[in-house]
């Protein structure tokens, strides 16, 4: 497969690794800084505090002639300017990403026959131009990225994909509920990344239990707001289960190595920048945050 891995944060990097690895015509593309290192000494990884490894992964900093797939591992807020980039580059673009608006305004820009929507199953930090990402474990391994169709089809280019990721070691599945299962995802997510945030990180926000509980409380609204019942079926639980329950097993939660390694820690900008632009989506479609 000749791919383009577009992002080379920590997802897109641990993407284009495991499939530079198994064999795949894999072009990552970065820009500044990012392009620089990565020119200069490869993608350099390690599994939480471990030691780190370099993997000399071909890097680029344009899309150029035609793909078998282009996967998009960006910020939401920075798919406008992808976008336009990608207007006039043949071939498949898979978005995996934080993302609520729904497929249309993304075949608005580069055709509606190109876009399938997932999501990364991986979480990490950079520490410089290292990338940690969270430690492989029984639990970790069972996580699937899913992918679907905008329309929820189960087509052949779908189950294509789906098999190549799982030939290259990398665990995924066909999703017919993509478009719900994001904003069901994004319900969740803004409102527990903007409390970490406003925390200073997860363990400092695990030690603030009235900052739980109204996390909570957000995440309720939401889920509740959405015009679908939540994907996977298993965030019903945030509206079923106790209060007091729900706020043990968060804080909980927000003090593990998962948390930890998972972004939450990253309060940078652009963190905040991407957490508007997902509030701002899910404003206009259920009229939630």
């Amino acid at each position: 497969m000749k791919l383009l891995v577009y992002g080379a944060g920590v997802c897109g990097s641990l993407f284009a690794v495991q499939m530079h690895e198994a064999g795949h015509d894999v072009s990552l593309l970065a820009r500044g800084e990012r392009l620089t290192a990565l020119r200069r000494h490869g993608v350099r990884l390690a599994e939480e505090d471990g030691p780190v490894r370099q993997v000399p992964v071909p890097v680029t900093r344009q899309p150029d002639g035609e793909y078998d797939l282009i996967t998009v591992f960006v910020r939401a807020h920075q798919v406008d300017a992808v976008l336009k980039s990608l207007a006039g580059v043949r071939g498949d673009v898979l978005f995996l990403l934080n993302w609520a608006a729904g497929p249309e305004p993304l075949g608005a820009a580069i055709g509606h026959e190109r876009v399938l929507l997932g999501f990364p199953s991986t979480g990490g930090t950079t520490d410089g131009d290292v990338v940690r990402h969270r430690k492989a474990d029984f639990l970790t391994r069972r996580v699937a990225i899913p992918i679907g169709e905008p329309d929820g089809r189960t087509t052949p280019r779908l189950e294509r994909i789906v098999e190549t990721f799982r030939t290259a070691g990398i665990n995924a599945k066909a999703e017919p509920r993509m478009d719900a299962w994001l904003r069901t995802h994004a319900a969740f997510t803004v409102p527990l990344g903007r409390a970490a945030y406003a925390a200073g990180g997860p363990v400092a926000l695990a030690g603030a239990p009235d900052a739980v509980r109204g996390m909570l409380h957000l995440m309720r609204q939401n889920l509740a707001a959405l015009e679908t019942p939540p994907v996977p079926r298993a965030f019903t639980v945030l509206r079923a289960l106790p209060q007091g329950l729900l706020v043990a097993v968060l804080r909980r939660f927000l003090k593990s190595p998962t948390a930890v390694h998972s972004g939450l820690d990253d309060l940078s900008p652009a963190t905040a920048a991407e957490l508007e632009r997902l509030a701002e989506q899910l404003r206009a479609r259920a009229g939630v945050l």
